[in-house]
């Protein structure tokens, strides 16, 4: 997600604090609720950190086993995980008449994490350096069709959330995701490590921040 091992590593670390102090903020907010997206931050910090093991194993500098492991830890947390996790954690920080948009969504999630997880279980992840990036090579099936599902999924459900700032997220995320990938085809320089860590900064103002006024009104109706 970074464009070197050294950069993976500074900003997984860097991530990865953020979302432990999410986790904080969010436990002592009083909302428990809010913890399971609060964590993606941690989550995208250890994805950042498996790849620099990621970059050292396509450099010669670890052993086949443990670099093998790395891509498919990986693959692991990028293709089933993410599409299951963002939408489930929306869907657990909605209340109201807002909650029935991320448990389909959920639902979605699920459905694409199937066949993901079977690629990654029955084919072996290669990872080339491709440029300043790396390239992944999973040998998923119908990428276009579960690639528009997982977007749908993590995206959808952040814009589709109701909340302010969660929208914000899906916005950010959503555009970042763009431009991210064209300059990853371009092989000019992996900036998905800098998409983590604006999402992670916003994910952390929510997770102390007050529910939308809309979003509190609902909450009271529903009592």
């Amino acid at each position: 997600m970074c464009w070197s091992a050294q950069a993976d590593a500074v900003a997984g670390g860097l991530v990865a604090g953020i979302g432990v102090a999410c986790l904080v903020r969010a436990h002592r907010s009083g909302r428990p609720e809010r913890l399971p997206l609060a964590a993606l931050p941690l989550v995208l910090g250890v994805h950042q950190l498996v790849e620099a093991l990621v970059w050292l194993g396509t450099n010669g500098q670890l052993p086949d086993g443990l670099t093998g492991a790395a891509r498919t830890t990986w693959a692991v947390i990028a293709l089933p995980l993410l599409p299951v996790l963002v939408p489930a954690a929306v869907w657990c920080a909605a209340t109201g008449r807002q909650r029935w948009m991320p448990a389909a969504l959920t639902l979605l999630g699920a459905a694409v994490a199937v066949p993901l997880a079977v690629a990654v279980a029955a084919h072996p992840v290669s990872a080339t350096v491709h440029g300043h990036t790396l390239g992944y090579a999973v040998g998923v099936p119908y990428p276009a069709l579960l690639l528009a599902g997982y977007l749908l999924a993590t995206v959808g459900s952040l814009l589709l959330s109701g909340d302010r700032l969660l929208r914000r997220v899906g916005f950010l995320t959503g555009a970042g995701a763009v431009v991210c990938a064209l300059l990853w085809h371009l092989a000019f320089v992996s900036t998905w490590c800098a998409l983590a860590a604006l999402t992670s900064l916003l994910l952390f103002r929510w997770a102390g921040h007050r529910p939308t006024a809309g979003l509190a009104h609902a909450a009271g109706r529903n009592r």
